[in-house]
């Protein structure tokens, strides 16, 4: 998708005959979907707006109703598709606290020698605390803990996280 769209959410079923959608959620934002007002489809190439009807919670799905949708038949090619907003529309996150997709593509740098271990190419959410998994250019993998005392630095402009590994983490 384009730089400037941010997948909210990712539409699983249909939901009934009148054209509502079960759709997770990709927000940790839950009230966000109640101040949606459109969001963006993209389908091959192309890229189409709906206008949310109304949202609501059925345990921890989205149950969305688009204006543009009457029925189950119109309803049916959704699945499976991913919503977007606009990165403008994105709530403002903390200071020292990122998106995942912002996350996602950094290269990391070890701070103590600058040697570059890698891109973090997934993070994973465990709980207690992030994981960023980072892979070399060989293809090994690093798990580094999302925790201050080890990420020491974020750059999302220089596209670099720098880091201070816990001792034992690259034996």
């Amino acid at each position: 998708m384009l730089p400037e769209k941010i997948a909210v959410a990712k539409v699983i079923n249909t939901h009934g005959i009148k054209g509502e959608v079960k759709a997770i959620p990709l927000s940790d934002f839950k009230d966000r979907y109640y101040r949606l007002k459109k969001v963006y489809v993209k389908e091959q190439e192309e890229c189409y707006t709906l206008n949310l009807e109304n949202a609501r919670w059925h345990m921890d799905t989205l149950i969305l109703k688009f204006k543009e949708i009457s029925n189950i038949s119109e309803a049916e090619p959704l699945k499976g598709s991913y919503l977007f907003i606009n990165r403008s529309d994105a709530v403002e996150l903390p200071e020292d606290t990122y998106y995942i997709f912002e996350i996602v593509g950094l290269e990391v740098y070890n701070v103590e020698d600058y040697v570059k271990l890698g891109t973090v190419t997934e993070v994973l959410q465990t709980g207690a605390n992030d994981v960023y998994i980072v892979k070399d250019s060989s293809g090994g993998e690093l798990l580094i803990p999302a925790l201050k005392e080890v990420v020491v630095e974020v750059d999302l402009e220089k596209n670099r996280m720098l880091v201070k590994l816990p001792e034992g983490l690259l034996d």
